[in-house]
């Protein structure tokens, strides 16, 4: 980068001494205007003329002039020994026009002028287009051409994390090519290893399965045969193991098949409405928890109805597991989003944690609680399911006293 922005540097600083250069060769100063050039030369010529009547007639036909008395001028005190010294001075009037005294004796002076004094012009604007072809054109190319890069680089950044691939044609005059062939390299990596992990979650969650199963009938067949009453409450602490790693494997398979790649979303217009009345109607039949509803009539939205409500049956299976008495689901609607919030009067989640709650395996619960603690995947699908949709997900401190999850989904 700082040999680009130095290359444009000394490019504008040579073209603008090369371009002046050109401007003084072929446009020179207009000599040819009637201009007055106020030295001691010209002062000189008109004291020298004033030395003859001809003189003095000569001057006349050129300039208007007249005779004033010396005394009838008031002049400082610098004028006047300028005037004694050199025969002659010159001022300014009101209007910026030139105004000369030439002393004729003692007590007589030559009045000359006013005369107008001439700005130089340029005759046309056959510079400033010079100007603009020779230093504005390559700055807007070179510039134009440093945006593309710069959009191209965006574009790759954006990609490197593996969930889409970006490429620069062969032909490509790229100043980051570099960079990007670097950044393509790492993207491969990143693919590479996502795959791995990818099939290894699901490899390992698969061969659960038989090994569960196995457990399972053994535990049917010891169940026919213990008699001891205090050996059915181990067989009982173990079928709980078993349905909780169950369910742990089906959460893994779930969030792999989610992670792997974006499915091809069934985009339509739907009602959230009832999205959230269904989700909260099937949630409620289970619950001693007050699960409360801050609705409007009606709010269409268009996305893929069984990602979002299986996002937001997730946040509020979440919240029925720490809340207290009362669950509220709330939907907002604006110009620019529409915001599904989702509350509980629970213990909250500290602020610390508020960063990490949407990565896969953060609990919220360190207790791991048979009741409440989950497998820390059910707030990162729901993160997962909202990127989707461009959207954004935020926890905050509920009005309830709880945690308050956000879900922000652009119009």
């Amino acid at each position: 980068m700082g040999k680009l922005f130095a290359s444009l540097y000394l490019y504008i600083i040579v073209s603008l001494f090369l371009v002046s250069g050109v401007i003084e060769q072929l446009w020179p100063y207009e000599d040819t205007q009637q201009q007055l050039s106020l030295d001691d030369e010209f002062g000189q010529s008109l004291w020298l003329l004033t030395q003859s009547p001809e003189g003095i007639d000569n001057i006349g036909s050129r300039f208007q002039s007249k005779v004033v008395q010396k005394q009838d001028l008031m002049l400082p005190k610098e004028q006047r020994e300028a005037l004694t010294k050199h025969h002659y001075i010159y001022v300014f009037d009101q209007q910026q026009r030139a105004i000369w005294y030439i002393a004729l004796d003692a007590e007589k002076l030559l009045q000359v002028g006013p005369i107008t004094v001439l700005s130089p012009v340029f005759p046309s604007v056959w510079p400033y287009l010079l100007l603009l072809c020779v230093v504005g054109v390559p700055v807007g190319l070179w510039s134009f051409l440093l945006w593309r890069d710069f959009a191209k680089l965006r574009l790759a950044c954006e990609a490197v994390d593996g969930s889409q691939d970006f490429e620069l044609s062969a032909t490509s005059k790229s100043f980051f090519l570099p960079i990007t062939d670097t950044l393509s390299a790492m993207q491969q990596r990143i693919q590479h290893l996502l795959t791995a992990q990818q099939e290894l979650t699901s490899s390992v969650s698969h061969e659960f399965r038989t090994p569960l199963a196995r457990l399972k009938f053994a535990l049917a067949m010891l169940e026919d045969k213990v008699t001891d009453e205090k050996a059915f409450d181990y067989i009982d602490n173990m079928q709980l193991d078993i349905v909780e790693l169950e369910s742990l494997v089906k959460e893994m398979l779930d969030y792999a098949r989610l992670d792997s790649q974006q499915p091809n979303l069934k985009v339509q217009t739907c009602n959230l409405v009832q999205l959230l009345e269904s989700v909260i109607t099937k949630l409620d039949f289970a619950t001693q928890i007050q699960l409360n509803t801050q609705l409007p009539l009606n709010c269409t939205y268009i996305c893929d109805s069984h990602f979002i409500a299986r996002s937001v049956q997730n946040l509020v299976g979440n919240a029925l597991k720490y809340a207290r008495h009362e669950v509220r689901v709330s939907l907002i609607e604006n110009a620019q989003q529409v915001i599904i919030s989702v509350e509980d009067d629970g213990p909250g989640v500290d602020q610390a944690q508020w960063d990490t709650v949407f990565k896969p395996f953060a609990r919220l619960d360190k207790s791991r609680d048979k009741k409440t603690g989950g497998f820390g995947l059910g707030l990162a699908i729901v993160a997962k399911i909202v990127s989707w949709h461009q959207g954004s997900c935020a926890l905050s401190h509920s009005e309830l006293g709880g945690a308050k999850f956000t879900i922000s989904l652009p119009k």
